[in-house]
């Protein structure tokens, strides 16, 4: 009996449940689904760059403003400054000095360098060379209003008696305490620190040497001498009491005595 043959004839490949189809460029196409990249005629093309934004405008520079020149300082030829004196009439008065050759700080203060310029200044214009800036020395540095500011005289305004009495009694408050080099209290005193103890009592700032103190002020004869102005020696200053009395920190004696005037004194000096 014949028997049917359920293989198929050798080299027969067997059909597929599907058909593969060469699609357009290429691509496979798997029933509805595409298999591989799909190409339309040539490979796609970059897109075109964006056009580049135009440049902003340059921004302007405003112009500099123009620097203003300060107007030249007007000095006060009213108020007396003197070794001690501060604030800004001091620190103009140190401006002109300036101007007029002199090589110092201008920082308001009125100490030995300022008061050497003055009387340097003094001296070269036929002044009295006393380191005290009047209306004098005002006038020949080119001063004529006042300036803005002001500042702090060091020296008594005048002769007034309550400003010598104060002086006066300050230094006779002191009588009996011992004398301290380099002193300035009750505690103990030198001949300088009682002086400048006595007019501080007046609200006046002097230096504190003997020869600074004596450099610092006017110098006037025995009879323009007021109670409450100075007495200097070589190396020593006292204050004038009056009446040919002086207060002084005696390093002979140890203490702060009221005594007559004694020796050769080389003058008087005001701060009036």
């Amino acid at each position: 009996m014949a028997q049917n043959n359920t293989h198929r004839s050798a080299g027969r490949a067997q059909t597929p449940a599907f058909t593969a189809a060469r699609g357009l460029g290429g691509a496979a196409v798997l029933g509805t689904v595409v298999v591989g990249t799909a190409f339309a005629g040539s490979a796609a093309q970059a897109a075109p760059a964006a056009p580049a934004a135009p440049a902003a405008p340059s921004v302007q520079t405003a112009p500099a403003a123009p620097v203003a020149t300060a107007p030249s300082t007007a000095l006060d030829t009213s108020a007396k400054l003197r070794w001690g004196s501060r604030g800004n009439a001091v620190e103009k008065l140190q401006s002109a000095l300036n101007d007029h050759g002199a090589n110092i700080a201008e920082d308001g203060s009125f100490g030995p360098r300022t008061h050497s310029a003055v009387k340097n200044f003094q001296s070269s214009k036929g002044l009295l060379v006393d380191g005290v800036v009047g209306p004098q020395t005002f006038g020949a540095l080119g001063g004529s209003s006042a300036p803005s500011g002001g500042g702090t005289s060091a020296p008594a305004k005048s002769s007034s008696s309550s400003n010598n009495n104060t002086i006066v009694n300050a230094a006779r408050s002191a009588v009996g305490s011992p004398y301290s080099w380099g002193g300035s209290s009750l505690s103990g005193m030198d001949c300088s620190g009682l002086v400048n103890y006595a007019y501080a009592a007046a609200g006046i700032d002097l230096p504190r040497t003997s020869g600074q103190i004596a450099n610092g002020g006017r110098w006037v004869s025995q009879s323009q001498a007021q109670a409450g102005d100075i007495v200097a020696y070589s190396g020593h200053v006292a204050i004038y009491a009056g009446n040919g009395q002086i207060i002084d920190a005696s390093g002979s004696k140890q203490r702060v005595v009221e005594r007559a005037l004694w020796g050769n004194p080389i003058g008087f000096v005001t701060y009036r």
